[in-house]
């Protein structure tokens, strides 16, 4: 083990023989470390970035003391520690680069096919806001998943598989209560209801006790998959809305269609190419 002497020489001695090739070298580590970072925060894994920074850091301490263990090694080490905590996340990091394509290519549409892909959104998110209304009028809970395909194949099984055309009549009906699949999820994939009395994961986070099973499924599955929820509470009428286990309650019908315009513009841009 180094003294603290020959750690503080060896410090002393980069900036000593300072390398113009050491700026690029730190640029990209930095980037590197800070895009782990992001990603971790972006996909609700932010009790990893403590983890991803106590190794690094670690590792640091190691190679500043120890004989046996020199930068080149410390370098290796973050970059296959970052390559790790990547890979954890391959499918939501494809998913960011796919939207933000799409995003770009957002402005090169016609108006005349931007207009048709928005008025079948505008039809979808119309439809899906007056059920939510009459729903919580009526202080009937409802749980309805905006999916992007990516949901695990056993939460769509563990229901029944409608593929059925989105109507606020059809909404309202599988939430009635006494209903076969009132209790179960309602899944919505783009223009179509997916499947309904699905069950979905629970949260493991503490939240206040009036936060029931509804509630807890409405922002568990949005932690394990990219994908939104449509909360109504059974007792109060409350409506809520869960984007990446971020919950946010007392949602009025103008925040509702913010927030399912949101979900379609992703969902019919691309198409809005070949309308």
């Amino acid at each position: 083990m180094r003294e603290p002497a020959a750690v503080w020489d060896a410090i002393r001695n980069v900036f000593l023989n300072f390398d113009w090739i050491f700026i690029p070298e730190a640029i990209l580590l930095f980037l590197l470390v800070y895009f782990v970072f992001k990603t971790l925060y972006e996909n609700n894994a932010k009790q990893l970035i403590p983890v991803y920074l106590v190794l690094l850091l670690g590792m640091g301490a190691i190679a500043l003391f120890s004989e046996h263990v020199d930068m080149l090694v410390y370098y290796l080490f973050i970059l296959l520690l970052s390559a790790f905590f990547l890979l954890l996340f391959s499918v939501e990091i494809k998913r960011s680069i796919y939207n933000a394509g799409k995003h770009g290519a957002h402005h090169a549409q016609s108006p005349t096919k931007t207009t048709v892909a928005g008025a079948r959104a505008e039809e979808y998110v119309t439809g899906i806001v007056k059920a939510v209304q009459n729903l919580s009028k009526n202080n009937i809970g409802a749980l309805i998943v905006l999916s992007n395909g990516n949901l695990p194949r056993d939460v769509i099984d563990s229901g029944v598989t409608l593929n059925a055309k989105i109507s606020n009549q059809l909404i309202e009906g599988i939430f009635i209560p006494k209903a076969p699949l009132h209790d179960g999820a309602m899944i919505i994939l783009g223009d179509k209801i997916q499947a309904a009395g699905c069950f979905l994961p629970l949260t493991q986070r503490e939240f206040p006790k009036d936060y029931g099973t509804r509630h807890r499924a409405g922002i568990g599955v949005t932690e394990v998959a990219d994908v939104s929820t449509i909360i109504v509470s059974e007792e109060t009428g409350i409506v809520s809305v869960v984007k990446r286990g971020e919950i946010t309650r007392y949602v009025d019908s103008e925040s509702l269609k913010r927030f399912l315009r949101d979900y379609y513009w992703k969902e019919f841009n691309a198409e809005a190419k070949k309308a």
